[in-house]
This record gives structure tokens, sequence and C-alpha cells, in this order.
């Protein structure tokens, strides 16, 4: 399995990085959040621009990444349209999908875009395409906030992500039972001891997926998401406790 280097950070090797996610509706209120994340433990940065109240103006957006880029200096930068049927704060149909993830891959100031794999209608193949002709890299995910799937399914959902020419592939699940968090774990293991090429991130979600968040060197899982100030997901927890416990199994 190939690692991924963004801004000397490799993702897939020694421990799991914390990438903690940037939310907010207004630019100070982002702008504010980033001075924070960069004192933090963070080894990268997600902008969640799905909770940005004018995303839908590409030029303003396009702005306030600009102004995202220079307050975070070199933490590599994930972008990240959360659609509603997948948790995110927005509706937004195919085209306007596409031509958001497009325009952002072309300013070149995010590192990764997050891409999510079962778009339809060949829109997430034509983001990656865009993004990798501008030298963007792309994080393919997958979440479901109702359910786990089987182990089999999990497996056939990252090697699509895989097949789509992703650099890395990620899905977040919800468990219904500790067993369902074991099938979640089971599944990493055999995707990244069998099949991957590229590095995976996997979690499973809520109170009782929070180890899924800490075992990933374990388990093959190459970046946790943590928080500082306000989480973006059920059973994060805050950057700093991540840093921790992660130092401490990749010692053990």
């Amino acid at each position: 399995m190939r690692t991924v280097t963004v801004r000397n950070v490799e993702i897939g090797a020694g421990r799991p990085k914390i990438c903690v996610p940037i939310t907010g509706k207004e630019e100070q209120e982002i702008l504010s959040a980033a001075e924070t994340v960069k004192a933090s433990a963070a080894d990268m940065v997600e902008w969640r621009a799905d909770w940005f109240e004018g995303v839908f103006d590409l030029e303003r957006t396009q702005r306030m990444l600009k102004r995202l880029r220079d307050t975070l200096g070199d933490l590599p930068l994930l972008f990240t349209f959360r659609t509603s049927k997948e948790g995110g704060e927005k509706e937004i149909e195919s085209p306007a999908y596409v031509r958001l993830n497009s325009r952002i891959a072309q300013t070149g100031l995010a590192d990764l875009i997050d891409v999510e794999a079962y778009t339809g209608g060949g829109a997430a193949e034509e983001i990656i395409e865009a993004a990798h002709s501008a030298g963007v890299m792309i994080v393919a995910s997958n979440h479901d906030f109702h359910k786990t799937p089987s182990q089999g399914e999990i497996v056939s959902r990252l090697i699509k992500m895989q097949e789509l020419d992703a650099d890395i592939a990620k899905i977040a699940v919800m468990p219904q039972s500790r067993k369902d968090v074991l099938t979640l774990l089971s599944a990493t293991e055999e995707m990244t001891s069998e099949y991957a090429q590229i590095p995976v991130i996997t979690m499973s979600m809520g109170r009782e997926g929070v180890i899924s968040r800490i075992c990933g060197e374990m388990f093959g899982s190459a970046v946790t998401f943590g928080f500082v100030g306000r989480g973006s997901a059920p059973g994060q927890l805050k950057a700093g406790e991540l840093e921790t416990v992660l130092s401490i199994l990749h010692k053990m």
C-alpha cells in the first residue's frame, strides 16, 4: 500500500493523523476557529464548507478558502461539502456539486477534496478527474448515519473508492451494537491487509464507536477525526486527547 504525503504529512505511515474539522456559518467564525486549530494537536484540517452560509457563491467561497489557507499556513487542508443525504448541512444538486468541487480544485488552495463516492451520474468521476488535473488529491467517502453494513459490503465500498482512482478511501458508519463496531474494525483489517493500494480511513460513529477512533494503527485506519471547540460528527474526541492516546499506542 502506498502512502500519501501532503505538505510533509505522510498519511498511511506511523500513527493515525489527526484531522480537525472547521465548521462555521460566517467568515470570522471560521477564521477564529482556524487560529485555534492551528495551535492544537491537529496534523491536518478539514473545512466543512457545507456549514458556510455563502458556500453557493463560488467567488465568496474562493475568497474564504484563500483566507483560510493563509491562516492555516502549512497545515494540510481538506475541502469538504458534505451533502445532506450523507449527514451534511445543506442539499445540493449534482451539477452544482460538481461545479463547486471542480472550482475549488482549480484554485489550488485545497490540498485534498472530499468526494462522496456514491454521488451518481458520473459526478464523482468528473470531480476526481478535475482535481487530479489540477494536482489536488481526492478523499473518496461514504457515510451511513443509520446503520453498519456487513463486513463484505464495507470492504466492497472501499474497493469501489479505490477503483474510482481516489488517493484515500473513507467510510463512516453508525453502530447499533458493539458487534457492529467489531464489524467495522474487521472490515478495516481485511481491506488494508488484502486489497488496499491507498490509505484507508474508517470509523464507527457515536459513543459505542469511539474505540474505532483511537485504534486505527492496529487495524489500518490512517486518519482519525477530533475536535477543537465544536465537533462535526457524533463520537469525536478532543484533538489533544487523541494525540495523547494515539502516541501511547504507537509506542507500544
